[in-house]
């Protein structure tokens, strides 16, 4: 029989445990500083300053449902689609990836695994799984092809795929002679349907950064950044490149590094270039606001030929230009006109020209959505328009080793002007940029073939645009 007595110590001890559980949520939560998370209309954004290791920490703190998530997506999607488990990857990423990384985005990455683990402390994530998330394009579609090339010629060939379409322009090409610069994001929508955070980030060292990305990266990814210094870059992926270096800078560390610490054009290369591991090779499209230049890096293992000017435009969709790096690294054939990457630069080049003087912002929303293909000047819906839909198109993307019907194409875009971008401010859009939604059951229903995505594919619905602004 329970007496008063009993009641009273229950009451006493529950009291107590509350108070310890408050101080110590409040001792975890002093790491946070002035970061915040707010959610607006399909993207998460994070502001997070500080040292790196409590940059990561906030990090991993706010996002930690997220990059449960994409853990959780990453293992299992990873295993299924290259036949490689989550064992092999971490192997991987501690071998190769972890030398390499500068001490403070170690920092910043064993913080994000603390945040997780402090928010979550039943899940038993670490460093390395943080590392691989961040690199699993190298690794995954840059390292594994190399493994089987070494087994057996031309088993490596073809299978980096072509990530998004990316325009940036400036001078008489622009409404006001200054740079504009837009970006729509191709990938797997299991993939893509989780990358929409917009990170806010005032390092202890170098410049604040603007950037869209996934959870858990240090960098953007796909990528869209803006820093403090007026640089601004995006890139589209080099289809069918081949080529690999195990001994090489991860290039996610590049990325951050230049978002981070590039002052100038030369600076971005200078850090982009450097010990080039050949992972994730892109056409970079930048931007420097001081002059009004822009430029094109296109980065190959062993070729890096530069493009620059301060009247005109570059654009991207996953085609390489140098007639020796096409050559030398890639089994890309630039005769066959009916390539995707090519009827998608056709149409660059005709809107470009079409509306050469008057590129703005709203334009660039437009040019992201775009669904004309190039040649028929037809509406269409496949992998041929800047605003891609692979999961309606028959024929899928062959030159991303995309079969029929695949789920994938663009699942989220940003444009930004010079005028917005001085202030760390740019437009996005999360989903499909003409503002289609995607629904997995229905697609699903139609395609049972790619059922083995249901456990983690989402629906995608196309929300408004947003502007987004660094916050204080």
């Amino acid at each position: 029989m329970k007496t008063k007595k009993h009641f009273l110590w229950l009451a006493v001890w529950v009291s107590l445990a509350l108070i310890s559980s408050a101080a110590c949520s409040k001792a975890k939560n002093t790491r946070l500083g002035n970061s915040f998370r707010e959610d607006k209309n399909g993207w998460i954004y994070v502001h997070l300053e500080g040292a790196p290791r409590e940059i990561g920490f906030q990090h991993g703190w706010h996002l930690a449902p997220e990059i449960d998530d994409a853990l959780q997506m990453f293992t299992y999607y990873l295993e299924n689609s290259t036949k490689k488990n989550w064992a092999f990857y971490r192997e991987a990423a501690e071998r190769m990836f972890w030398p390499k990384i500068d001490q403070e985005y170690r920092d910043e990455i064993e913080g994000i695994a603390e945040g997780l683990k402090a928010r979550l402390p039943d899940k038993n994530y670490d460093k390395i799984d943080i590392t691989i998330i961040n690199g699993w394009i190298e690794l995954a579609q840059y390292y594994v092809p190399s493994l089987d090339e070494k087994i057996k010629s031309g088993a490596g060939d073809n299978k980096a795929p072509g990530y998004c379409s990316a325009f940036i322009a400036t001078g008489s090409y622009t409404e006001d002679g200054k740079i504009v610069i837009g970006h729509n994001s191709w990938v797997e929508y299991v993939v893509g349907e989780r990358w929409n955070i917009i990170e806010d980030i005032v390092p202890e060292k170098g410049f604040r950064i603007m950037m869209d990305a996934m959870p858990g990266y240090i960098h953007s990814g796909d990528d869209f950044v803006i820093n403090g210094a007026g640089i601004l870059y995006t890139e589209t992926t080099i289809s069918q490149f081949k080529g690999f270096k195990e001994d090489g800078t991860p290039e996610f560390m590049r990325a951050r590094k230049a978002a981070q610490y590039a002052n100038s054009i030369d600076d971005f290369i200078r850090i982009m270039t450097a010990d080039n591991n050949g992972g994730y090779a892109n056409d970079w499209l930048v931007g420097d606001l001081k002059t009004n230049e822009i430029a094109r890096l296109e980065l190959g293992l062993n070729n890096q030929p530069v493009w620059r000017t301060k009247d005109g435009y570059f654009i991207g969709s996953n085609f390489a230009s140098d007639e020796k790096f096409i050559a030398e690294e890639t089994t890309f054939d630039p005769k066959n006109a009916s390539q995707s990457v090519l009827v998608r630069k056709a149409r660059w080049e005709k809107l470009m020209e079409e509306y050469k003087g008057r590129i703005n912002a709203e334009t660039g929303k437009l040019f992201e959505a775009d669904h004309i293909e190039a040649g028929t000047g037809a509406v269409a819906s496949n992998a041929n328009t800047l605003c891609g839909h692979v999961d309606n198109d028959p024929k899928g993307c062959p030159e991303f080793s995309w079969n029929p019907f695949w789920p994938g194409g663009s699942v989220q875009g940003k444009v930004t002007t010079a005028a917005l971008a001085k202030d760390l401010k740019f437009w996005a859009r999360m989903g499909h940029p003409c503002g289609e939604d995607f629904i997995a059951s229905n697609f699903l229903t139609a395609h049972p073939e790619f059922q083995w995505q249901a456990k983690f594919l989402k629906d995608m619905k196309a929300n408004p645009w947003t502007l987004f602004e660094g916050k204080k």
